[in-house]
């Protein structure tokens, strides 16, 4: 059974930093595009950030670019997220999903396997 599980969320003051963690199993992370995704309250999941399989090619959403930066390791079948300079918008649940394409999409509905999240909080 695949499992993705997030860690690393907590509560951050604005101008701070967190990294959120992805850690994969029962599934050929190499063979995998991930990326990550948050959802405020009362609000639509977002796309925040996703990285190609081997980690060549990675994208961002604008309202996070500069900011975040996603990264992987193969070898540890774990995917990163790196938040910096983080702001009260930023508050979500950030969750990981893993795609079976090649590149990685903005797109959550091209996702087949998808972590139950971590809760980054950022206080102003």
């Amino acid at each position: 059974q695949v499992q993705l599980v997030e860690s690393g969320g907590g509560l951050v003051q604005a101008g701070g930093s967190l990294r959120v963690s992805c850690a994969a199993s029962s599934i050929i992370f190499s063979r995998y595009a991930m990326g990550w995704f948050r959802q405020a309250p009362g609000k639509e999941r977002e796309f925040v950030a996703a990285i190609s399989r081997g980690g060549g090619n990675t994208y961002y959403a604008d309202s996070v670019k500069g900011r975040f930066t996603i990264s992987r390791d193969n070898t540890k079948n774990t995917v990163y997220l790196q938040m910096n300079n983080l702001k009260p918008e930023d508050t979500a649940v950030y969750r990981c999903a893993a795609d079976s394409g090649v590149s990685g999409s903005r797109d959550q509905y091209e996702y087949d396997y998808w972590g139950q999240g971590t809760q980054v909080t950022v206080s102003s």
